[in-house]
């Protein structure tokens, strides 16, 4: 809980609008100094607080998701063990730490921008509802983690005069924080539709803006598809349902006003373009030490079996497998056999060229493909088949062509030379049994259809979606080995609390410490 009340230094970590790491050292020498800064520079230490977290760096991968998410989804392959479907202190304390210091430079720059006249107030409100975006779509997450967080309360020290009797922060209900977002949401949507930006802060927007570049236009596209994603996350929960139907229904019906992401152009991730300031470089040793980038068995044999054009983009035979065959590795094997196959070079694993050592591999914030899927299942639910087929298939396609534009921003060859695709094969593995969505479908193959397809395209790239996604449809159906040695003997339904919280916020935590069981399902998950 400590980490919720420190206000960091606004020390930004990387790149924004070409500077270098000395010259954020300059811009931001003492914490203390903080009425010094500005907006802009503020927006700018805060947007890259959380860049280890949306980059796909080592902490988050080896430390926090390769014993963890990647497991519990089966993104990746792994040789079964005690305590495997339990996640560790150092897991649980990474990301919950990242999230709070994140907060806390949100809350930073609040206070700079409650400072400033009201006129200048106006004129940057775009860094205002840009930062709010930003922060819940990393909020999201968080309570998808872990369900009731502090929230509303949390990282006021520097607020409170440093206070720390003031700043213990108490819980949000987990469905109160998602209302408060779509709300928000909802009405940064309608302000967004005709915010007016001077050039000269459009300027300085555009500069600090890791994201979007000081694009109203895809602004205006996060935070439709946020709102999106989070409807449909919500969808099945009998107080939010009518107004998850009746919200997507009106982003969908009214495009010129709620715009989405609609294809690979519009996605919303931080790109990298040099290697010395913000960059991937970490993705080699946080996916591929100790075997966490093998593939596991269940979606190497969907690709196989129905000739996916991703197989070869995203992933590669193993070293030793006999005439270049992909081959996962199966869950439900004993370890002594995993380890044999591991060892001996069998299994396949996630394609180094296009993913692990692609130092220009983007941090990918919500792509094309996802938002289609989302939109495929939001047309199944209302029983028009024939506008789910579209967006499903137009999901399948703008996923083929995420991995394989990927793969031509790689400065690695360790993987052979790639062969393209085309719309040609695209369709061909979108009309194969297994994957074809036809208008006449039952609701239930549909839904297990899309969710297949979104698992495949989140895999171990949108690691948190795909684990939400996952436990909130059940879909595709997962078979874990039971480990009878623990308490935990399947993956767990939610995170529990860092044991920080019961020490330092302890009044706080013992109102919610009921919950705090690995058992607990968040809200939304009502399937």
């Amino acid at each position: 809980m400590k980490k919720i009340f420190i206000i960091l230094a606004v020390a930004a970590l990387g790149l924004v609008s070409s500077c270098k790491k000395s010259e954020f050292a300059a811009s931001y020498p003492d914490p203390t100094k903080i009425s010094t800064t500005t907006v802009e520079k503020q927006f700018a230490g805060f947007m890259v607080a959380n860049q280890d977290y949306v980059l796909p760096n080592y902490w988050n991968y080896f430390v926090v998701l390769r014993t963890t998410i990647e497991h519990y989804t089966q993104a990746t392959g792994w040789q079964n063990g005690g305590a495997q479907y339990v996640p560790g202190a150092a897991s649980i304390g990474a990301i919950w730490g990242s999230y709070y210091n994140f907060l806390a430079q949100y809350r930073a720059f609040q206070s700079v921008y409650a400072a400033q006249p009201a006129a200048d107030q106006t004129s940057k409100r775009i860094f205002m509802i840009a930062a709010t975006i930003y922060l819940y779509d990393h909020t999201e997450k968080n309570v998808d983690l872990h369900g009731d967080i502090p929230f509303s309360k949390a990282g006021m020290l520097s607020t409170n005069n440093g206070n720390y009797g003031a700043s213990y922060a108490a819980y949000d209900g987990a469905a109160d924080v998602y209302t408060k977002m779509l709300d928000d949401l909802k009405a940064f949507a309608d302000e967004l539709r005709s915010i007016s930006v001077g050039s000269g802060v459009q300027v300085g927007f555009g500069n600090q803006d890791i994201v979007n570049h000081g694009s109203i236009a895809l602004w205006q596209k996060y935070c439709n598809s946020l709102r999106l994603r989070m409807l449909t996350r919500v969808s099945g929960v009998s107080t939010l349902s009518g107004r998850a139907s009746s919200e997507i229904a009106s982003i969908l019906a009214n495009s010129s006003s709620y715009p989405i992401v609609a294809t690979n152009a519009d996605n919303i991730q931080i790109n990298v373009y040099n290697q010395n300031t913000l960059n991937s470089q970490g993705f080699r040793s946080g996916l591929e030490d100790w075997n966490g980038n093998l593939a596991g068995k269940t979606m190497i044999d969907h690709m196989n079996t129905n000739a996916d054009p991703r197989l070869r983009a995203v992933f590669e035979p193993g070293t030793s497998a006999a005439g270049g065959v992909y081959t996962g590795l199966d869950p439900m094997a004993d370890a002594g056999t995993q380890g044999t196959l591991i060892n001996n070079g069998v299994i396949a694993f996630y394609n180094r060229s296009t993913i692990s050592r692609n130092q220009f591999f983007p941090g990918v914030l919500m792509t094309a493909a996802e938002v289609q899927f989302y939109i495929a299942e939001y047309y199944v639910n209302a029983g028009n088949m024939a506008s789910a087929v579209t967006a499903y298939n137009n999901g399948i396609s703008q996923s083929v062509k995420f991995y394989y534009a990927v793969r031509e921003l790689s400065n690695d060859n360790t993987a052979p030379v790639l062969i393209p695709t085309s719309d040609l094969e695209i369709g061909v593995y979108a009309s194969n049994p297994a994957v074809v969505m036809t208008t006449g479908l039952a609701k239930a193959a549909a839904l297990n259809l899309i969710g297949t397809q979104k698992w495949l395209h989140l895999n171990v790239v949108e690691p948190y979606e795909n684990w939400a996604e996952l436990r909130r449809l059940k879909l595709p159906a997962l078979t874990f080995l039971p480990d009878n040695s623990n308490t935990l003997s399947l993956p767990p339904s939610r995170w529990v609390y860092p044991t920080e919280e019961s020490t330092y916020n302890a009044a706080n935590y013992a109102k919610v410490s009921a919950n705090d069981k690995s058992t607990t399902k968040i809200f939304w998950d009502v399937n």
